[in-house]
């Protein structure tokens, strides 16, 4: 499968990017590519992209990657909406502090030994008021 992605080649510090069209496969630091579609500088609006061949090669059936595909949507080379890339969480989720270090579930005694229940409930005047039930066992 072929994507569209960025290259890094800038300086340390100094980021600079190659657009190119390599097979999803490669790492993005193995310098291998199929063709070279344009170049990228973030810290400069200095962007030079082959909308001819970006074209071709998104109708050949190459997918671009998020950062990718807002740039094409920048530079107006495609129709759509951004795609929020900060909003993907790359960490795994958080376990729930109920669950054994064994992934097994709570045990009944544990479940039962909670007698007290706290509930929040608004008030008219917009004040909280906390409202404690106790359970018997």
């Amino acid at each position: 499968m072929l994507k569209i992605r960025l290259q890094r080649v800038g300086r340390k510090h100094e980021p600079s990017f190659r657009v190119v069209l390599t097979d999803s496969k490669n790492s993005t630091k193995s310098g291998r590519f199929k063709e070279i579609l344009g170049s990228y500088n973030p810290r400069k609006s200095d962007d030079s992209l082959n909308k001819e061949r970006i074209q071709y090669w998104l109708s050949q059936g190459a997918s671009p990657t998020d950062t990718i595909y807002n740039l094409l949507v920048k530079h107006q080379i495609i129709k759509g909406k951004k795609i929020n890339v900060s909003a993907i969480s790359k960490k795994a989720p958080v376990s729930t502090p109920n669950e054994d270090s064994s992934g097994g579930a709570v045990s009944e005694e544990a479940s039962q030994n909670s007698s007290d229940t706290k509930e929040t409930q608004s008030n008219e005047n917009g004040t909280i008021e906390s409202v404690v039930e106790e359970k018997t066992v």
